[in-house]
């Protein structure tokens, strides 16, 4: 300690050094990074945000396409282990969505590659492909592409969206389920599909009884869909259901996953209300989805009249707009007032 008091001028020596040796170190490790990042070449670079983004910047300035994405497609024909086809194809997926001309340019050939891609046997492949595909199904020309498959082929094509289903009812992965549903929810299902439907059906509801939200929450926008459908809605009422199957419509629920729920029980409720559906007489299990919902012991309207005070407003509006479908049939229009009806709302309570 005495040296360094009666050596200031030593002392800022050191200092000096060390600032010196600092700056140094730090302007290397910069030239490092600047070279890492100019000698990086796909598909590993597009695997970075920032390289991606580099290229969307490129194209943009000078009008031209960077080339990447074809780069990545052309190296996703090669023979690839299952983590570099789900890196190329998770790079694909970004430029798809961030150099959109370049994305449009592609061919129906480089979506039935990727689709090819769900063959695969590791399903982290089997995840990214079918992100893949739902990024190419935001651009116009190729919706029917995914939709219907490729129907050039000698054989009868095997439909991507029958291929989705396939997957997802027959493969426990949540994050396979979110992947492939998001993707069928990304596009209305032509009719030859529905046959498929029915039997995946059973699936898909064990998928909304999950405890993984966003799997539930992707499986019910599904399910709510073909509610609409006249010759699935029958299929959806009639489907096992556990005998908690009310839990999805507690307060405790998140607001995101109530909502659909409710949406999903309106269109229910309105579908088997038409005019078109009561004139079937129709029988369901006694562990139905429909005896869950409509049934002479259900409990839904407690579960209603609860929800109609939840804190979430969407949430408040489409309890209601269920109790009012449960009161009312469909084709109330035709008629001065709303006759009494069948409902849990009216049932002495």
């Amino acid at each position: 300690m005495s040296c360094i008091r009666q050596c200031p001028g030593q002392m800022d020596i050191r200092r000096g050094v060390v600032s010196l040796a600092t700056g140094a170190g730090a302007i290397y490790l910069l030239y490092k990074a600047i070279k890492a990042g100019i000698k990086c070449q796909p598909p590993f670079c597009s695997a970075s945000p920032i390289c991606i983004a580099r290229l969307a910047i490129e194209r943009e300035r000078h009008g031209r396409h960077s080339g990447e994405l074809r780069r990545l497609l052309n190296s996703l024909e090669c023979k690839q282990d299952a983590y570099t086809k789900s890196m190329i194809l998770h790079s694909i997926t970004r430029c798809v969505y961030l150099l959109e001309s370049e994305a449009s340019a592609c061919t129906n050939d480089d979506v039935t590659l990727v689709g090819s891609m769900l063959d695969d046997k590791d399903n982290s492949v089997k995840i990214q492909a079918l992100n893949t595909l739902k990024a190419f199904s935001g651009i116009r020309k190729f919706r029917l592409k995914i939709q219907a498959g490729n129907p050039s082929l000698p054989a009868p094509p095997q439909e991507h969206a029958i291929k989705v289903l396939e997957l997802i009812s027959t493969i426990w992965d949540s994050e396979l389920h979110i992947a492939g549903l998001r993707l069928l929810n990304n596009f209305p299902l032509p009719d030859f599909v529905h046959p498929q439907l029915r039997r995946v059906m059973p699936a898909l509801m064990e998928i909304l009884q999950s405890d993984y939200i966003l799997a539930q929450v992707q499986a019910i926008r599904l399910l709510s869909n073909l509610a609409q459908k006249n010759d699935l809605l029958y299929d959806i009422l009639n489907c096992h259901v556990h005998s908690n199957f009310l839990n999805l419509f507690q307060s405790t629920q998140p607001g995101s996953l109530l909502f659909e729920v409710l949406v999903f029980a309106e269109r229910l409720s309105e579908g088997r209300s038409s005019p078109h559906y009561r004139a079937v007489k129709w029988h369901y299990n006694e562990q139905s989805l429909h005896e869950a919902l409509f049934g002479d012991d259900s409990r839904l309207a407690d579960r209603l009249l609860a929800l109609v005070i939840h804190p979430e407003e969407d949430v408040q509006i489409q309890a209601c707009k269920v109790i009012v479908s449960l009161q009312c049939p469909q084709d109330v229009g035709i008629r001065p007032s709303c006759p009494p009806s069948h409902s849990c709302f009216n049932n002495g309570e």
